[in-house]
């Protein structure tokens, strides 16, 4: 069976990543608040939808996203998953709401 293969919008190109910034994501590796805004960009989710997917508060993510606190334990892992297969965050928002 053969899939359509959508075509990429304007919107896609403005949420992606390097793939150098990906691969550092999928490790575990988030240097800065600005890389988790990058993720949350690159997932295409609002601060809410992504705080509730990840089952978090907005809080707890704006503090990550302005470097006053960092990701530890399972949230770094629910992070790497983000970054390798961003469709399932936004599949786990779906389920949520």
């Amino acid at each position: 069976m053969t899939e359509d293969i959508k075509e990429l919008t304007e919107a896609d190109f403005e949420r992606a990543i390097p793939a150098h910034l990906r691969r550092k994501f999928i490790s575990g590796k988030f240097d800065s608040g600005s890389d988790i805004a990058a993720l949350r960009k690159f997932v295409g989710l609002t601060q809410v939808g992504f705080a509730e997917a990840m089952g978090i508060s907005v809080h707890t993510l704006r503090n990550w996203e302005q470097g006053r606190r960092t990701p530890e334990g399972p949230a770094i892992s629910l992070l790497r998953i983000a970054a390798r297969h961003p469709r399932v965050l936004r599949e786990n928002l779906r389920s949520v709401a």
